[in-house]
């Protein structure tokens, strides 16, 4: 490794305490970002009775709409000032949004409801759902503005969108094995957790940590300026990798319940626990995925983590039906590189923010954030492109191994096994050459922080 160069000006490192509170809306974020690309359209295909072809127009279509949300959302916060900070009162007004989307959308929905009520309350739930995401997202850029402490930040983050989707996975589990209900009431179950965990958790976050000002002019709103940041290196290849990285899972959770159905022979609440071991073994994996990240560059960390995570996926996924425990076993390991990507790629582009401060000397930072999450949605988007294909050649969305023709599950097999593996790939094979390295970013904080400790200086003068 290289020498890296000092900051001028060090920011305080963040107790544990700290983060842990800022990550806590992670909990019930995390439960909607389980739930959309998963719970949801199997759900209203399912239970709700929505046919597969009418619920994956509705979701592509909802997301191809909320995609245009987000570059709005990010150039309001970049231009928000208010004595509460920039990005906490976004998060605030995502709040009572999320509750609502929440309670309709999980717990009043009934069977025989039409696709306009799941086209209206869906397209609700993602607005509020940006601007809470993009809100926290921009918070975790500025509380540690250094190059490794900005990993261990995210680092958190997304080890509590972990637990979070682990806690929101156990509960219908739960409801079905305790028999308290049946799987659509362990829906609703998460419904009403997602509800009352909103404000309690942002709630603290509010109280319990700081947002740090930082300087720079006013966004220009033109659309060159929008424009510009693609024709930077770093956001083009972050951009690109992020987006092989949301469709793969994509695809993983929106095919998880009909493979390990109709081709391992397991039932929903096994294929369910599947799930739920993968996302533990991510929470596992994430410390050591921060950590090597600071030893070879989060560029590099990405890339290793992204191979390796197509390697034991696909390894995974062949291990034959019949033996819950060694399926088990295989999944567990697969997702121990699960975590990285999502957590690595926010770093990455909140670095890619102090690179845009330093050349023009405006930040953008909540608009470059807003258009990584536009390539995650866009993602999920092209991942919901196998329920059209599986309609194509006949696939029913059955609970049992049967009913299905041998075209239709080597296409399923195809779509779940061998996509998701060659993106996985190609999402690491695209950094390479990546130009923001660690070294280039101590030298840009340093030069930033001298900068604003003169502009402060001049102010006070």
């Amino acid at each position: 490794m290289t020498a890296r160069s000092a900051p001028a000006r060090a920011t305080p490192r963040r107790s544990n305490a700290v983060l842990a509170a800022f990550s806590g809306p992670c909990l019930p974020l995390a439960a909607f970002g389980v739930a959309l690309p998963v719970t949801l359209p199997e759900f209203y295909a399912t239970f709700v009775g929505l046919e597969l072809g009418v619920v994956a127009a509705v979701f592509m279509a909802v997301r191809l709409i909320d995609i245009v949300f987000d570059p709005f959302i990010g150039w309001g916060m970049d231009r928000t000032r208010t004595r509460f900070g920039r990005y906490r009162p976004w998060m605030a007004l995502s709040t009572p949004m999320l509750m609502l989307a929440a309670y309709m959308m999980f717990v009043m929905v009934q069977p025989g409801a039409p696709p306009i009520y799941l086209f209206g309350w869906l397209l609700f739930l993602y607005l509020g759902f940006s601007i809470g995401t993009l809100g926290q997202l921009g918070w975790a850029a500025v509380l540690a503005p250094q190059y490794d402490q900005r990993s261990r930040v995210y680092g958190w983050w997304q080890v509590f969108n972990i637990i979070g989707v682990v806690l929101i996975l156990v509960l219908p589990t739960v409801v079905v094995q305790t028999g308290i209900g049946a799987y659509a009431d362990g829906v609703r179950i998460m419904g009403w957790a997602i509800v009352i965990a909103l404000p309690v958790t942002i709630g603290l976050a509010m109280i319990a940590v700081p947002e740090p000002v930082t300087t720079g002019g006013q966004p220009h709103g033109s659309l060159g300026a929008y424009l510009s940041l693609f024709k930077k290196p770093v956001v083009r290849k972050l951009l690109l990798s992020d987006l092989l990285l949301g469709v793969a899972p994509g695809i993983t959770g929106s095919l998880l319940f009909f493979f390990f159905g109709q081709i391992k022979g397991y039932d929903h609440t096994q294929a369910g626990l599947f799930m739920l071991f993968y996302f533990v073994a991510g929470l596992c994996g994430a410390p050591f995925w921060a950590w090597y990240a600071t030893r070879v560059g989060k560029d590099r960390g990405l890339a290793v983590a992204s191979v390796v995570s197509a390697v034991l996926y696909v390894g995974a996924t062949l291990v034959p039906g019949g033996n819950f425990v060694l399926t088990a076993v295989v999944m567990f390991i697969a997702g121990l590189p699960y975590a990285a990507g999502l957590f690595l790629t926010r770093a990455m582009m909140a670095d890619a923010g102090d690179e845009e401060r330093f050349e023009t000397g405006v930040d953008r930072t909540g608009l470059m954030l807003s258009i990584l999450s536009a390539t995650t949605k866009i993602g999920h988007v092209v991942a919901l492109i196998p329920y059209l294909i599986l309609q194509g050649v006949g696939f029913r969305a059955l609970p049992g191994p049967a009913g299905n023709s041998d075209m239709a599950l080597l296409t399923l097999q195809i779509l779940f096994i061998a996509v998701p593996g060659v993106l996985l790939v190609l999402a690491g094979v695209v950094l390479k050459n990546y130009p923001l390295t660690a070294k280039r970013h101590d030298e840009i904080r340093a030069a930033l922080e001298a900068r604003d400790a003169g502009a402060q200086a001049g102010a006070r003068a």
